[in-house]
């Protein structure tokens, strides 16, 4: 058991990243403030310039690749890892398919700034991406896009189907991880070669801060492709200060039990909306019914605290925040706070006007459940 890799996932997330045992060094790894760092006769011998990296942001990309079982790149945002897998991999004239339901701001992308470049966006559903996969019609694509569980609708692809019609087809498969985390689903051990996520969500969890990651399978291909990405945020510029950094790696150690807490109320409130007359299209991909249940129940390794379900139109869902105690109109979702969004407010989601996600917190599951189902009776 001194291999980190067959650690539980509650030890990896406190012990991820950690440096070996020196008496009289802190216990937990401190930020380390500085840009120019003082150079030796090889310069790039050591930390020369923050830029390209530092030590507290190599500690966070330890332990985040431990727990993707990858080689990790973290960057200021998750549309800003989003870019980069993307821009590192293609050029003009190349084919893209990514997810047409999947966030919204990965589809502007590609409609205002991909497209601009000459890039071919194609956008598929993402329960139709595995059937484009097994018709071979992902061949002359450069880069296939995976959202699983998809954001908002919480659909789930068969990763492994999709990535063996990928690299059939010479093409980069990556995964947004973002609704699942690591400790939910390890797409590279699914046959992905990328694996990304806004960890502004659940990841850090905390609603404190703005962070991305990628990372690239442990192969020849994932190395290659960790050259392009490291590359690209040299010269970008756009990966995270020490403190964003610290401050991640921090809310990172209570990921197990942060999820462990979301996912047991994210059961309950399913069941809940699935039984009451005020919602509809209830969807949350751990529950016996669920339309991704099946192929979540194989794929994932646990699930998350993300519930969909639709309330009668914008009013209705006002009506259920001003009512409800514990929710919280906010956007984003995996935080310790439970949250409503109503996601037609956005404009870039086809769901209709009362169609909310839910990110249940890690308040207690029964005080959740009494609240919502007060607010929900209100409603109705």
């Amino acid at each position: 058991m001194n291999d980190p890799m067959a650690w539980s996932d509650a030890t990896q997330v406190v012990r991820g990243g950690d440096e070996p045992v020196v008496p009289g060094t802190p216990l937990r790894p401190s930020p380390v403030f500085a840009a120019p760092y003082h150079l030796g006769e090889d310069p790039l011998a050591a930390d020369f310039y923050a830029r390209p990296g530092h030590p507290t942001l190599r500690v966070l990309e330890r332990a985040i690749g431990d727990l993707d079982r990858g080689d990790c790149l973290v960057f200021a945002t998750g549309m800003a890892a989003i870019s980069a897998a993307v821009l590192s991999v293609v050029g003009a004239g190349d084919r893209v398919v990514i997810p047409s339901d999947g966030y919204y701001q990965t589809r502007a992308l590609g409609a205002a700034d991909l497209s601009r470049f000459g890039v071919v966006v194609e956008q598929v559903p993402t329960l139709e991406i595995a059937d484009v996969a097994a018709r071979g019609d992902l061949e002359g694509a450069a880069f296939v896009l995976l959202e699983t569980p998809s954001n908002p609708e919480l659909d789930v692809c068969d990763i492994a189907a999709v990535a063996a019609a990928t690299r059939a087809a010479g093409a980069v498969l990556a995964v947004d991880n973002t609704t699942a985390t690591p400790l939910g689903q390890r797409p590279l051990e699914l046959g992905a070669d990328l694996t990304l996520a806004a960890d502004t969500k659940a990841l850090t969890g905390h609603s404190d801060l703005l962070m991305g990651h990628v990372s690239t399978a442990r192969t020849e291909r994932g190395r290659e492709l960790y050259t392009r990405l490291k590359g690209w945020r040299d010269r970008t510029g756009n990966g995270p200060g020490a403190f964003d950094a610290w401050l991640a790696h921090r809310s990172l150690s209570t990921l197990d039990l942060r999820l462990a807490r979301q996912a047991q109320t994210a059961a309950a409130v399913a069941e809940l909306l699935a039984d009451h007359p005020a919602a509809t299209g209830v969807r949350w991909p751990g529950r016996v019914g669920d339309p991704s249940y099946a192929i979540a129940a194989r794929q994932m390794r646990r699930m998350n605290g993300v519930v969909s379900a639709t309330l009668a139109d914008e009013a209705a869902v006002h009506a259920l925040v001003r009512h409800s105690r514990l929710w919280l109109a906010a956007t984003s979702f995996g935080g310790v706070h439970s949250s409503v969004d109503r996601r037609a407010q956005w404009g870039g989601d086809a769901v209709p006007a009362g169609f909310v996600r839910f990110s249940c917190g890690i308040e207690d599951t029964d005080d959740l459940v009494a609240d919502l189902g007060a607010a929900l009776d209100a409603v109705t």
